[in-house]
């Protein structure tokens, strides 16, 4: 992906200067709307393996900004258009379809898009005909279209559960890594933690360096 940031903004300077215009400066960056969390270099110099350190000072690096869509905070965002994409987004990757069941109208192409970003199976004839949708009245027809199907609240509220689940078993790991072992009593907290505790044990996990830091952050 570095390597593409690159060429997508040499590309643009080259033409920039080849049409003889003035040069305007370039931003590129990724919107990432991946299920884990981005690990990939962010730096053309991450990418290069063994550079001699006399020529290091020498060598152009390049970075790539990476806005990670389950994480950033949508309050900071002044287009009303992108910020409703990205709450209803994150309400989705957290299974938490509840929240979504509001009286606000926003437009269906948003919460399609929204759709697409989560790969959420929904469908434009699910929902309510309009360029505008009542979100309280398209999650009551999501979940009715489901019941009617046979399924508990559909395939949407099973979404939330096989979340939670991924997010204990790899919030586990991540502490027994970080903290050498993990006690019974904790695991068992874990397993009985809500979705959005864990997801904010996840932002703080650098931050935990006992189990007293777990318990303080999921109570």
């Amino acid at each position: 992906m570095i390597f593409r940031i690159l060429n997508y903004d040499a590309t643009i300077y080259i033409n920039q200067v080849e049409s003889k215009q003035e040069i305007y400066p370039v931003g590129s960056f990724v919107f990432y709307t991946g299920d884990k969390e981005w690990k990939s270099p962010e730096t053309l110099k991450e990418t290069l393996k063994n550079i001699p350190p006399e020529m290091e000072p020498y060598i152009n690096d390049w970075r790539l900004p990476v806005v990670e869509l389950k994480t950033m905070d949508a309050r900071k965002l002044t287009n009303q258009r992108l910020k409703e994409i990205v709450e209803i987004s994150q309400s989705m990757f957290a299974g938490n379809y509840d929240d979504l069941r509001n009286s606000r109208k926003i437009e269906t192409e948003n919460f399609m898009m929204a759709a697409t970003f989560t790969r959420t199976k929904i469908k434009r004839e699910d929902l309510p005909e309009g360029d505008e949708i009542n979100m309280c009245e398209a999650m009551d027809r999501l979940f009715q279209k489901f019941e009617n199907q046979g399924m508990e609240k559909g395939e949407l509220i099973g979404i939330e559960k096989g979340k939670r689940e991924e997010k204990q078993n790899t919030l586990k790991e991540q502490l027994k890594v970080k903290l050498g072992t993990l006690s019974r009593p904790l695991e068992k907290q874990l397993t009985n933690t809500s979705l959005e505790k864990l997801n904010e044990l996840t932002l703080n996990i650098f931050n935990v360096t006992s189990e007293e830091d777990v318990l303080r952050i999921i109570n």
